[in-house]
């Protein structure tokens, strides 16, 4: 079954709607990180696309990103609980709740704004070209996993 289509602002706002029901105490059901670091860590995906300040794999790294994890992270089956975390998404260290929360939300929307032909064979960097579909995949899938996470 498909995933909701991130780039439709309806989606945007539902996923907006859903990071403004954070606290800073808000609580994960799963996982170490507190809230202020998966906002940080949900950023993440956000800078690789638009501020390019996170290495990207050599050509070898690459090709075995491209053949044992790309489905994983752009297919529609959620993410398991365990699923191994990149070292460029690890957060460790404190985070500011409210500066990581505008942030994401800013991303969010820059994204709908930009629209599913923006990304349309678009190169993400760690797994080639992706489609259109698999950008929203990517995109609505790793933030709604995180929500999740968070009970919201």
């Amino acid at each position: 079954m498909p995933l909701p289509n991130i780039f439709t602002k309806e989606v945007t706002d539902e996923m907006i709607s859903r990071i403004n029901k954070l606290k800073p105490d808000s609580q994960p059901q799963w996982g170490k990180m507190d809230v202020a670091q998966m906002l940080a860590h949900s950023n993440v995906g956000y800078e690789m696309v638009y501020d390019n300040i996170h290495p990207h794999p050599n050509a070898f790294m690459k090709l075995i990103l491209k053949y044992l994890v790309k489905n994983k992270v752009v297919g529609e089956k959620p993410y398991s609980r365990s699923m191994k975390t990149a070292p460029q998404f690890l957060i460790s260290n404190p985070k500011n709740f409210e500066a990581e929360k505008k942030r994401l939300i800013d991303y969010v929307n820059k994204t709908q704004m930009l629209g599913a032909d923006y990304f349309d064979n678009k190169d993400s960097g760690s797994f080639g070209l992706l489609s259109k579909t698999e950008w929203n995949n990517l995109f609505y899938k790793h933030l709604d996993h995180h929500l999740k996470q968070f009970g919201v």
